[in-house]
């Protein structure tokens, strides 16, 4: 079987200060366009917000978590990433994109909440792993020491029009 080419130290070093390096930047496009087509399971999509700078959308590749009945977005680079910022700035109404886009609004969970979201978050999208420094199978306390840093927003399908 043949391994991914980049260890997991070479997918942190993409990140490093919360910023994806050129290389990180070119994944994040094809993969923004590849989980927009809709062909990837319902858990991989493409997060569509106003940039908070330029006012432009912003498109963004993400897995998401399945948890208690709801879908859920968790940031693997912490509270300082660009998506969360725009998120945080946009008021939480963003388009996710599987094919067609779908208006939503993204409620962001409270930390005493997160810890069983982390987990499954960690679970279910393997690209995060390397980002977070516990085990997926780490126990829920552990989750817990950790939760503040990493923001998870519910979320919520609007009833109107997609934006973008």
């Amino acid at each position: 079987m043949r391994r991914w080419p980049y260890s997991d130290d070479d997918l942190r070093a993409m990140y490093a200060g919360g910023r994806g390096n050129a290389t990180a930047r070119r994944f994040a496009n094809f993969w923004a366009g590849a989980f927009g087509t809709g062909l990837f399971p319902r858990r991989w999509v493409t997060l569509e917000v106003v940039g908070r700078r330029t006012g432009r959308v912003v498109r963004f590749p993400l897995g998401m978590a399945d948890w208690q009945g709801n879908w859920y977005l968790v940031s693997m680079l912490g509270n300082d990433c660009n998506w969360v910022r725009n998120v945080r700035a946009a008021g939480g109404l963003v388009t996710i994109r599987r094919g067609r886009g779908q208006a939503c609004h993204l409620a962001e969970v409270p930390v005493g909440e997160r810890a069983p979201i982390l987990k499954r978050y960690l679970q279910t999208v393997p690209g995060a792993r390397p980002h977070v420094p516990l085990d997926r199978d780490a126990p829920l306390a552990a989750f817990e020491a950790i939760a503040a840093r990493y923001p998870a927003f519910r979320v919520d399908i609007s009833t109107t029009t997609p934006r973008a």
